[in-house]
């Protein structure tokens, strides 16, 4: 596989306001790209608790809070920081590469 078919496009990154997150789906994946503190952070959309949509929840001093059981996730590392999850999420890599934000295949 070349270096560039590793990477897929997700969107341009004007797409991603600061201080902000977005569900994505990429190749059937669904993601949540967040942009805190000028970087981007891709994890996967769903809570590690019952399995929930998390990109519909609130994004609040670098945590996502699930909006269904209050679950909070750490964006940049994917750890939980409250129950009733107590499973962290799996980073995706992602990165910003001519103005375009993608995560790695």
């Amino acid at each position: 596989m070349h270096a560039s078919q590793e990477w897929i496009d997700v969107a341009p990154a004007t797409q991603f306001p600061a201080d902000s997150m977005r569900g994505v789906e990429v190749e059937g994946r669904p993601l949540i790209i967040c942009h805190v503190d000028g970087d981007f952070h891709a994890l996967p959309d769903c809570c590690t608790h019952d399995g929930g949509e998390l990109s519909s929840g609130t994004l609040t001093d670098g945590e996502i809070l699930c909006p269904r059981h209050g679950a909070r996730f750490d964006v940049k590392t994917g750890q939980v920081r409250a129950p009733p999850a107590y499973e962290d999420l799996t980073r995706v890599e992602v990165r910003l590469f001519q103005d375009r934000v993608q995560v790695k295949r």
